[in-house]
């Protein structure tokens, strides 16, 4: 039977990514349903509880500025926060918070039962309702029908899920939760290019039954970091400190001498691992001359005594993890709450995509999250928050929106997928960001809010918050611009002498900002010029933009050039088999990925500067 309501957006499944995707289309005013298979889920942590870290905090703070839950939600469930790379350039510098796992879940729930225009339903999805290419609705396990006119689906870890823990295996979407194996089926009936990844997660620990005296405590930073941009340390709950024990030569020895029993060298498991969050037996292999590895000791949240021993992802049978777990430093009488797993389930090659996270062969119907080979939190709650907005631009019939490479680390994460795909879970990175001096974290608002306001995805309260930032960074950049330091006069001579320089020409306040020696604080000090504003962000804005800006005037010529190839559109229908001078790896992987815009073919691994030349060649001659 059909459900009573038809609804302009259908979100299966309430992980990051469907409750992001969830509540953005609901901002944008759109009929929403989110159905999950337990409503008591909603938000769940299912892995580490900890949110942000390097690239990620970055895409964190770009969920914030489109006005996003993550970081407030966060912000409410953070037990310890801090800032990784304090101490480098603020490119690199990011926000990393320890959350309590119910403090989180709780946050989500009330977010989700409190936004206008959202329907939450407990069922899991077996079958999509397709129509002459185009998604009509969704189908649940009840046979319960629900319309719709467009349909997001983050389905996580539960498509075709199964769990090893040893040579024993099991089907699921994660541990304790049922897999999604109908709408699996269903899935690879369409024409869709499915593969199998991997992933896994540590056994939990019992911190009362870990001796503490001589690990190496983590306390958080203090003053205590914020996350959202709307954010402040009242909402924090107590804070709580990590520690720090290491794997040693008798841990190494136990997992060498249990690699028989272990799925991952037995063959048994078929996916492929994150690169950059290997399995403890995959480091002591892979990492073979080293005797230690770190491992962090993270508390799951203030009721709970389960700790999260970060760094010993484990599919070994139990009783080996047991052995390892005891043979670390603190751990002699360690007891395990739960064991550590791998689960393997489908993803869908990225590249079937379209910009906007829409799949080419299915209208009405967006991916999001772990279905498209990411892994992580952050990388999901993006992609969430994207194919929700798209999800009603597309109702309206409007272009769908995605940020380009230099506009943020989500268009970095979707540029990167969509032009290269993936073999392994694809995690957000810094690195990975040719214009990152531009896409820091401290100025994700200034560059996404005014975008979201103008989608309709940022509510008032936001909007205004971010004009009185704007508009007190610009009058403080006016104020310091229109006041001059002339040498020869007793104020240049005062300011001079503090600074232990000589001044040679007038020289405006906002010049000296430029100095690397010179910070706002030290600056509004000076006589004349102080005392400026007390908020903290519109210094830190005045002081990364003075002192980097000869770096962003390079990095702004740098993405004109880009932003010229991105507007050289290549036609859908473009016959590679007719550029002449291709060699055929190219004819190939160009058929393969179908680039969108010369720009992203020349991002395809293996692309040359040659090739690109004879593809802009062809379309001179097409377009004569």
């Amino acid at each position: 039977m059909f459900y009573s309501d038809a609804y302009d957006v259908i979100v299966v499944g309430g992980g990051h990514a469907g409750t992001e995707a969830a509540l953005a289309a609901a901002r944008m005013g759109a009929h929403t349903l989110l159905l999950s298979h337990n409503i008591e889920t909603l938000g769940q942590m299912s892995c580490n509880p900890a949110i942000g870290g390097i690239g990620k905090g970055h895409l964190v703070k770009e969920v914030d500025a489109l006005d996003g839950l993550m970081a407030r939600a966060t912000d409410r469930a953070g037990i310890q926060f801090r800032i990784l790379n304090a101490r480098k350039g603020p490119a690199v510098r990011a926000t990393r918070a320890q959350a309590d796992r119910l403090l989180y879940k709780a946050a989500v729930r009330g977010a989700l039962e409190n936004q206008p225009g959202l329907e939450l339903f407990q069922q899991a999805v077996d079958d999509l309702i397709v129509e002459n290419n185009r998604v009509t609705g969704v189908v649940t396990q009840i046979g319960l029908k629900f319309r719709a006119r467009t349909v997001v689906l983050t389905t996580g870890t539960f498509l075709g899920g199964r769990i090893h823990v040893g040579l024993n295996s099991f089907e699921g979407g994660r541990l304790g939760d049922p897999p999604a194996n109908a709408l699996s089926r269903r899935l690879r009936e369409l024409p869709f290019n499915v593969e199998r990844l991997k992933t896994g997660t540590p056994p939990r620990i019992d911190s009362r039954s870990i001796d503490y005296t001589g690990l190496q405590a983590q306390p958080g930073d203090q003053p205590t970091p914020v996350f959202s941009f709307l954010g402040s340390r009242e909402e924090h709950p107590e804070q709580r400190c990590c520690h720090i024990t290491h794997t040693n030569t008798e841990t190494h020895e136990i997992i060498r001498g249990s690699l028989s029993r272990s799925p991952l060298f037995t063959g048994v498991i078929d996916g492929v691992g994150p690169r950059y969050c290997p399995s403890i037996e995959d480091k002591v292999v892979r990492f073979a001359d080293r005797n230690s590895h770190q491992i962090f000791i993270e508390p799951e949240g203030l009721s709970s005594n389960e700790v999260y021993p970060n760094g010993i992802s484990t599919s070994l049978p139990f009783d080996v993890q047991q052995a390892l777990v005891r043979s670390m430093k603190g751990f002699s009488r360690a007891r395990i709450t739960r064991p550590g797993y791998a689960i393997e389930y489908d993803f869908f090659d990225p590249r079937d995509l379209k910009p906007g996270l829409e799949t080419k062969f299915i209208e009405g119907l967006f991916f999001a999250g772990q279905i498209n080979g990411t892994t992580g939190y952050e990388e999901a709650a993006a992609q969430g928050l994207l194919a929700g907005i798209n999800a009603v631009l597309r109702l309206r019939d409007m272009d769908a929106w995605c940020p380009g490479r230099e506009q943020a680390y989500l268009g970095v994460l979707v540029d990167d997928l969509l032009t290269c795909g993936t073999s392994e879970p694809y995690r957000m990175f810094t690195s990975r960001a040719e214009f990152r001096l531009l896409l820091r974290e401290d100025n994700a608002d200034l560059r996404l809010t005014e975008k979201g306001r103008e989608l309709g995805v940022v509510t008032e309260a936001r909007w205004r918050a971010f004009e009185l930032k704007r508009e007190a960074i610009e009058l403080e950049r006016q104020r310091l611009r229109d006041i001059w330091i002339r040498p020869g006069t007793a104020e240049g001579d005062r300011v001079a002498a503090t600074l232990g320089i000589s001044l040679s020409h007038e020289t405006r306040a906002l010049d000296l900002l430029s100095r690397p020696e010179l910070s706002y604080q030290a600056l509004s000090r000076l006589p004349g010029i102080g005392p400026g504003p007390a908020d903290k962000a519109v210094a830190e804005q005045l002081d990364i933009q003075a002192k980097y800006a000869g770096y962003i005037r390079r990095q702004q010529v740098e993405i004109d050039k880009l932003r010229q190839k991105e507007a050289i559109e290549l036609p859908v229908d473009l016959d590679y088999l007719q550029v002449r001078g291709l060699s055929t790896e190219t004819r190939e992987k160009l058929a393969r990925n179908r680039p969108l815009t010369l720009g992203q073919a020349g991002r395809i691994p293996g692309m040359t500067p040659a090739a690109i030349s004879l593809l802009l060649i062809h379309l001179k001659k097409r377009s004569a």
